[in-house]
């Protein structure tokens, strides 16, 4: 018997054995995690690639998604969000970085057939899985590549996009924003309406993370199938926060068969980083309102930089541990039942600004293993990785064909 295995027999008979104990749920939990379908519906990586590129085929130790660690943590579908900023919308440059993200990923894939497949339809699952390819749908984070011409809904459909969230940071044509001091649609716009009928018919998914509670309230009615928050922390945690779901809202995307994903980013999960994050919102909308006077009338601009890093010196991230994501699958599944909650990570997104123990896809053992220790039968968390989200894709597929 090796040495390791010889010490911790030794120490289980004096204690009682509960390092056994602690190694056996850690091998339960990634037993599960590797057997389970586990779907995260919000992973940053295009947006990085397209600016400074990096093979995600093989370890890639400056990004959070990689093929290695990927295959490490279980996770078997990642959902690359091909983000585009309100500021690119406003420069008419979004649809242009949107094609550039999706060219991205279909490089990746390119590169690397064996490890990576495009997913287009919950249908294909099991059959692009063999091998242990890691599939990757695209969900399209902002509206704002649609600029307001109906027909960009087939055309980014026909380039896979499988979800729309209608809006980011700012309202565009599609929707307001849950971040916008002023509201410019009181929800959504005449053009978002006819977005999500549109969506509706080709089997898109409508993800309502974050727009304005009334946009959220009138996508969800709106709406024929099913509807998804791919990545939307519970607001019961962060009161006035809006970015996070208020359990009015996601009880409405519950009654109607969606599911609400929840993000792993302390800005969402922690109550203090969800105060600085919408204060940093509105502190930046206001200097580039600022700027943007001063540039018309002709007077030398702030820097925005120094605005970012005096931001960032005076409001350090605080530290958040996983419980609280833990904590955060728990009032969803009380408050909606355990088919209305999934999650969508933010991955590659929130800057390095995670909660301790969900670090990158490696990590989703952990996670399992919290809900197991939290008393969750195997059959439910199954649901929680990936079923759920699943299920609700599959319905509006087949909302699309009817």
């Amino acid at each position: 018997m090796p040495l390791r295995a010889t010490l911790a027999v030794a120490l289980s008979i004096l204690v009682c054995a509960p390092l056994h104990a602690d190694d056996d749920a850690q091998r339960r939990a990634q037993a599960l995690a590797q057997d389970a379908i586990i779907v995260d519906t919000h992973v940053d990586a295009p947006g990085i690639l397209s600016e400074t590129w990096a093979d995600l085929g093989v370890a890639a130790p400056d990004r959070e998604f990689d093929y290695p660690r990927a295959r490490q943590g279980g996770l078997d579908i990642a959902f690359m969000s091909i983000y585009t900023s309100a500021r690119e919308d406003e420069q008419g440059r979004a649809r242009q970085s949107a094609h550039a993200q999706i060219d991205a990923v279909e490089a990746l894939v390119q590169r690397h057939p064996d490890k990576f497949a495009i997913l287009t339809s919950p249908a294909d699952v099991e059959r692009l899985r063999e091998g242990g390819r890691v599939l990757l749908p695209l969900g399209m984070e902002n509206g704002a590549p649609l600029g307001d011409d109906l027909a960009q809904v087939q055309a980014f459909f026909d380039r896979g996009i499988r979800y729309i969230t209608l809006a980011h940071s700012a309202a565009n044509r599609i929707s307001d924003s849950s971040y916008g001091v002023e509201r410019k649609w009181d929800g959504l716009s005449p053009f978002g309406r006819q977005v999500v009928a549109e969506m509706n018919r080709l089997g898109i998914m409508v993800d309502v993370s974050h727009v304005s509670d009334a946009a959220a309230a009138q996508a969800i009615e709106l709406s024929t199938v099913p509807v998804i928050a791919s990545h939307s922390a519970f607001r019961h945690f962060t009161p006035g926060f809006e970015r996070n779901i208020s359990d009015e809202l996601a009880r409405a995307i519950a009654d109607r068969g969606g599911v609400v994903q929840v993000p792993f980013g302390t800005a969402f999960v922690n109550p203090q980083a969800a105060t600085d994050m919408q204060a940093r919102f509105r502190a930046r909308a206001e200097f580039d309102r600022r700027n943007a006077e001063l540039a018309a009338a002709g007077k030398p601009t702030e820097d925005a930089a120094a605005f970012e890093a005096a931001w960032e010196r005076d409001h350090p991230t605080p530290s958040t541990p996983l419980s609280a994501v833990l904590d955060q699958i728990d009032h969803g599944v009380k408050l909606l039942g355990v088919d209305h909650v999934g999650i969508g990570s933010d991955f590659d997104g929130v800057g390095g600004e995670l909660a301790d123990g969900l670090r990158s896809v490696a990590d989703f053992p952990n996670l399992v293993a919290g809900l197991q220790a939290r008393g969750y039968p195997d059959e439910d968390i199954r649901k929680i990785l990936g079923e759920n989200l699943l299920r609700v894709w599959r319905e509006v597929e087949a909302g699309a064909r009817r």
